[in-house]
């Protein structure tokens, strides 16, 4: 038996080959198959079958496409939700890979579609090698239990509780967990940073078993984490399947002048860091650094969207646009050739924003607006005083709702700086004049000791 994980780092996705012999099978895969491929050819073997956990929202699935290239059968559970499968298992069903048995386990909760696949070996037929808990179980923590319906999400997590409880933790406390999602994963929060984990860890620290039912239910239950928009599309899209990779593989890189005649319905995407974005971006711009695109890219543009990219270099252009198709944006129609240097060097018009050390706005008291863009959980366990509040992800359709004064500065500030910058371009793009991001954000604020406060603010 042979186990590859496939990660996807910017998406925080694990993706799994598990082989037994000349038969594998892969679990989760996103649209990028040749990772699969790759993993499947080097311990000579042929992918049998595509087993997919549940729709999955943060990203595109590639179940359909890696079936098709190897003649693969997609085996899923039988709830009404998975919209593309070969074999749907009902709760209980196993199916053999090699000499393994996997037994298909309904553990709803994250959503109502979520499946676990215990693994079997022969030599130990009562106790599980590893699980594929999906997103039911990660390490540390759950999935979030708001997305099937966010006025019933204690309820959804009682169920996680119960599916946890009733199918999973009997397993045997040596078998691994194997989730589809580590930290940094939009689709749950407080994951702990480990390379691997048992069932019997996950017992000793993990709040689904250290905690009562109704204890889990509340915590669980009363998170509150952003909905990024495409979440939506990806459920619509990844219920037949996913999709293919990309066409073309490759992004067209253009000209300043090529840049400078974009249509004016296009989207325009800086994936510089904040502070190269400061010193100098073109006009109506939105910066999303480029780690952040497989997340804040949605949040801006979306699966109709024509999308134009600016970086520092060229290969940059080529990974922004990896990112944005793996969340579904395949309408990248070129990138800046040259990086940000060759619109600069062509006259081609300017604009800068501002930023702000904390020392300087320490100083500055009540003459700067400050407005936090982190995750509400954030700010509420310590923001600057006075500071208004709205998630970086909900300024550009509520930031009518904030009443900030058009005159006077706005500092922008979250954890370092990186969502400050996307709010900073949002707040220029909507007129305000002398919009700072706060370099270092409330990371460097807390390290000087600065004084701050916390609970809600009503700006939400």
């Amino acid at each position: 038996m042979k186990l590859v994980k496939i990660e996807t780092p910017q998406i925080s996705h694990y993706a799994y080959m598990l082989a037994d012999g000349p038969e594998a099978a892969v679990i989760d895969p996103s649209r990028d198959i040749d990772e699969y491929l790759k993993a499947a050819n080097s311990v000579g073997a042929r992918i049998k079958y595509v087993i997919v956990t549940h729709r999955q929202e943060d990203f595109v699935l590639g179940s359909a496409h890696l079936a098709e290239v190897t003649g693969a059968e997609i085996i899923t559970g039988d709830h009404e939700l998975f919209g593309h499968g070969d074999k749907r298992l009902a709760d209980g069903e196993s199916f053999t890979l090699g000499d393994l048995t996997i037994k298909a386990l309904h553990t709803p909760g994250h959503t109502p579609e979520s499946y676990s696949y215990a693994v079997f070996a022969p030599q130990n037929p009562h106790s599980a090698w590893g699980v594929f808990t999906g997103d039911a179980l990660f390490f540390g923590t759950t999935g979030r239990t708001d997305l099937p319906d966010a006025d019933k999400s204690i309820e959804y997590a009682e169920l996680l509780y119960d599916s946890v409880h009733n199918k999973i933790a009997e397993l045997g406390d040596t078998a691994l967990i194997l989730p589809a999602h580590g930290p940094g994963s939009v689709c749950g929060s407080g994951m702990a940073d480990r390379s691997s984990s048992t069932l019997g860890d996950e017992k000793q620290y993990n709040d689904v078993f250290t905690l009562s039912r109704q204890e889990f239910a509340q915590k669980k239950g009363s998170e509150s984490l952003p909905r990024p928009p495409f979440f939506r599309h990806m459920e619509k899209v990844n219920l037949d399947g996913g999709l293919a990779p990309r066409v073309p593989f490759s992004t067209p890189l253009l000209t300043a002048q090529n840049i400078a005649q974009r249509p004016k319905d296009s989207i325009l995407l800086d994936c510089r860091d904040p502070e190269g974005f400061a010193g100098g971006h073109i006009p109506n711009s939105y910066s999303v650094w480029l780690g952040g695109m497989p997340v804040f890219g949605g949040w801006l543009a979306d699966h109709q969207s024509t999308v134009y990219l600016v970086a520092d270099r060229n290969q940059d252009i080529e990974q922004a646009a990896a990112h944005l198709s793996r969340i579904g944006i395949d309408g990248v129609a070129g990138g800046l050739a040259g990086g940000f240097g060759s619109w600069r060097n062509t006259g081609q018009p300017l604009e800068t924003s501002g930023v702000v050390t904390p020392q300087q706005l320490n100083l500055a008291g009540e003459a700067l607006q400050v407005l936090d863009v982190r995750e509400l959980d954030e700010y509420n366990s310590g923001h600057i005083p006075g500071a208004r509040h709205m998630y970086v992800g909900h300024l550009l359709q509520h930031l009518n709702e904030l009443h900030l004064h058009p005159e006077k500065p706005i500092v922008v500030t979250c954890g370092v700086g990186h969502r400050a910058g996307v709010a900073v371009s949002i707040l220029l793009r909507a007129g305000f004049k002398d919009v700072r991001n706060l370099l270092g954000g409330m990371s460097a604020w807390k390290t000087l000791n600065f004084p701050t406060e916390s609970g809600r603010e009503k700006f939400e």
